[in-house]
């Protein structure tokens, strides 16, 4: 991997193909980027998945009757109008929320009924959060920030540091370990969120609108990350209101009205890699 890059000027980048479907940590530390040990078996199978919440006497149908599967190394985006749906599912696969009918399975595990503590052994152990707003501890340095979800596994404070280093040099900050998020750019603090999101070795991310606080540049340096992340062996399931996000995927679903009306590939994703890589050149440019 390349430990020393600035996505200032540099787009994220791999050594490994895709098909290897880990990574190596330097220093004997855990892999930090993929963990899809089932290969060509689905990551989420969720079946006939409903989803409803009483409103006084009123009962609102979120979903009605949703089943997909995704593979491991998919990068899905999840689009529809407000209502739609689409966070519903997004709570529920998250391990977030139990449906009030039909089964979830991640990684080879029935979620769907376990317990609030089961369940946030499952949210730590298995699954990567980036949120639009970053979520990040304004005090906390990004170090620190990055810890927080070794320091809810349990692991020892060297360990803790070592792999927070590795995944905030994996994004490009490794230069900007002590920054606090009021000394970074949003670019920058989404990318500490999505160093986050990594230091367990999870086996799917989920990103809730990553762009949607960010300009089109830097959502396009996200998105960089992402790609290169997914193209490493991450499963990445987005939500996005924008169309040109939902473009850097390589499968799109859509949900109305609590059902999933549309789920097809996409041809030809966009390359946000090469994309940032002239953005970049261009920045350098107007600086000269």
């Amino acid at each position: 991997m390349n430990q020393n890059m600035d996505m200032s000027t540099n787009p994220v980048s791999f050594s490994s193909p895709k098909t290897t479907r880990s990574s190596s940590a330097p220093d004997g530390a855990a892999p930090l980027v993929v963990n899809a040990d089932k290969q060509g078996k689905p990551i989420i199978v969720v079946n006939n998945l409903h989803k409803r919440y009483q409103i006084g006497r009123t009962f609102v149908h979120a979903l009605r009757g949703v089943s997909l599967e995704v593979l491991p190394g998919e990068f899905v985006t999840v689009r529809g109008p407000s209502g739609s749906g689409k966070s519903t599912f997004m709570n529920l696969i998250g391990c977030l929320d139990h449906p009030t009918q039909g089964t979830y399975w991640l990684s080879g595990k029935q979620v769907s009924q376990l317990s609030s503590q089961e369940l946030a052994r499952v949210r730590n152990r298995l699954i990567g959060f980036v949120f639009q707003g970053f979520n990040l501890l304004s005090r906390a340095s990004a170090l620190s920030n990055v810890e927080m979800p070794m320091i809810y596994a349990g692991l020892r404070k060297e360990l803790r540091q070592r792999r927070a280093r590795q995944a905030l040099q994996l994004v490009g900050l490794g230069a900007r370990l002590n920054h606090k998020p009021s000394e970074l750019s949003g670019g920058q603090q989404q990318r500490v969120a999505i160093a986050r999101a990594l230091v367990n070795s999870p086996s799917l991310l989920l990103a809730d609108e990553p762009t949607g606080n960010l300009d089109s540049r830097t959502s396009v340096e996200v998105m960089a990350i992402l790609q290169a992340l997914n193209q490493h062996g991450l499963t990445i399931v987005l939500v996005t209101h924008e169309p040109d996000i939902a473009e850097y995927a390589s499968r799109q679903i859509t949900f109305r009205d609590g059902r999933l009306v549309r789920d097809e590939p996409v041809a030809n994703p966009r390359d946000a890699q090469t994309e940032w890589a002239v953005i970049a050149k261009q920045n350098i440019d107007e600086a000269l």
